[in-house]
């Protein structure tokens, strides 16, 4: 066990929805055990209004998130990198642990259609808090 704390940088391409929701759970789940970063490849000027409203029925605030342009130096100062349909626009180092999330994109969808992929992420998000307890 080290002192070490584990950070995780969630991409998504406007960073206005999955890796937003994704970034909140884990903020919200692991508390200040873990550092938590989002960004877009092409980030958008809001986060999704159905993704606000989907966390604030977890009890998770999204309403202060903003959306941020992908740097390689937010890349080269995490563990792990979770892509969310970034695909082959991610930049890539050694050393990471890269995971892809294969989930919906909630753009323009309603609520109902977003609290799927809301709880899809809750799952996703507490195996990697597991994950990651093991292993710093």
């Amino acid at each position: 066990m080290s002192n070490k704390k584990a950070s995780v940088l969630f991409v998504c391409v406007h960073n206005a929805g999955r890796s937003q929701m994704a970034a909140g759970y884990l903020q919200h789940l692991a508390g200040d055990r873990i550092e938590v970063r989002s960004a877009g490849t092409e980030p958008g000027h809001q986060v999704n209004p159905s993704a606000i409203a989907v966390m604030a029925e977890e009890g998770i605030d999204l309403t202060t998130a903003s959306p941020k342009v992908l740097t390689d130096e937010a890349v080269q100062a995490s563990d792990y990198v979770i892509t969310m349909g970034c695909g082959d626009k991610c930049p890539f180092y050694p050393g990471k642990k890269y995971l892809d999330w294969q989930l919906d994109d909630p753009a323009g969808q309603g609520v109902d259609s977003v609290r799927p992929i809301r709880d899809e992420i809750r799952g996703l998000i507490e195996n990697l808090i597991a994950e990651i307890d093991e292993k710093f």
